[in-house]
């Protein structure tokens, strides 16, 4: 059994500018990997983020370092002892299911064993970070979905928040500071939070120095997402965290994500669906991971940021996430989408 090998580095602009406490990104640049084997071809993405020390470069040197290992036919049990969690294992990972799937001629519902795998999934749309009275003229577009994410930082959350309730005052809220508070600012602002019906806080201390929270009686849930990568890191994972968010990308692919969930769901955390600025080659599995899992909240809206996404990707129609066409990703159909 051989296989071959291609890794291809691409840039996909945004539609708009996706601005975080971090920074702003306008293109979403993605390592594609394809694995053939016979005429039937696996395709996975991984996204390399700066935050993590990730870059194009680097992700497609720690592909190539693994090239013998994936021509000679190795599996995705393999893979998870030859390479770290990152981007660069969820890449081929997801390449393994799609390829593994052709050639047994099965389907990722399957796999999964998912009672509804074409069906939509609802999933936040994110307000970006902005002046106060532009993220509430986005956020008015927005107000009849079910789920908004707003990124926040620490410069004046409360009248960002309060722009962003006002203009949709139904949609469940997801507030997501990615790192950028301290635990004063966190405890000040719980009133708030409970006043605009917040469902879930994102990652509002560094990782690293949320040890804070251990004791923290939070009024609202509060989700890991830079402090939680892999199982592994669940023994380490501060209290106070009730919720953690899986991203295919922090744990290096489908296979190790599904062994996160079950690990986070049998110590009593609930699981988020998480994504990067991706195109839909990334949230195909994350979709389908979502749904096979059961996730409480889903957010895969990355490809939705995009002037132009692959063909036969996702859709999405008021708030909900509608699968990519057939033969995309996850087996099943032959067909190769471009």
């Amino acid at each position: 059994m051989t296989r071959s090998l291609t890794l291809q580095a691409e840039a996909f602009p945004l539609e708009r500018p996706f601005r975080i406490s971090r920074g702003i990104k306008t293109c979403a640049e993605v390592v594609t990997v394809t694995l053939s084997q016979g005429d039937l071809t696996g395709r996975g993405e991984g996204i390399p983020y700066p935050r993590y020390r990730e870059s194009i470069g680097e992700t497609i040197a720690a592909i190539e370092a693994q090239r013998g290992l994936l021509e000679s036919g190795a599996g995705r049990t393999d893979l998870l002892a030859a390479m770290p969690p990152g981007a660069a294992r969820n890449a081929v990972d997801c390449a393994l299911w799609d390829l593994e799937l052709r050639l047994a001629g099965s389907s990722i519902g399957a796999a999964l064993g998912l009672a509804d795998a074409a069906g939509p999934l609802a999933t936040a749309l994110t307000v970006g970070l902005d002046e106060p009275e532009r993220m509430a003229h986005a956020a008015s577009a927005l107000a009849q979905v079910p789920l908004i994410k707003v990124k926040v930082d620490r410069s004046n959350p409360m009248a960002q928040l309060r722009a962003v309730r006002e203009a949709a005052p139904s949609p469940r809220l997801i507030v997501d500071p990615n790192e950028s508070w301290t635990m004063a600012e966190l405890a000040g602002l719980q009133e708030l939070l409970v006043e605009l019906r917040v469902d879930c806080l994102e990652q509002p201390l560094p990782a690293g120095d949320d040890r804070a929270l251990e004791g923290f009686a939070s009024a609202v849930p509060i989700a890991a997402d830079e402090s939680i990568h892999t199982a592994a890191d669940l023994a380490d994972l501060p209290g106070g965290y009730s919720i953690v968010n899986v991203k295919l990308d922090k744990t290096g692919g489908l296979t190790a994500a599904l062994e996160l969930a079950e690990a986070a769901k049998a110590r009593g955390l609930s699981v988020m669906t998480g994504c990067m600025i991706s195109t839909s080659l990334s949230i195909a599995p994350a979709l389908a991971f979502a749904k096979a899992v059961g996730s409480d909240l889903v957010d895969l809206d990355g490809p939705l940021w995009l002037a132009a996404d692959r063909a036969g990707g996702v859709g999405e129609s008021g708030g909900f996430l509608l699968p990519p066409q057939p033969g995309f990703w996850g087996g099943a159909n032959p067909m190769q989408m471009g």
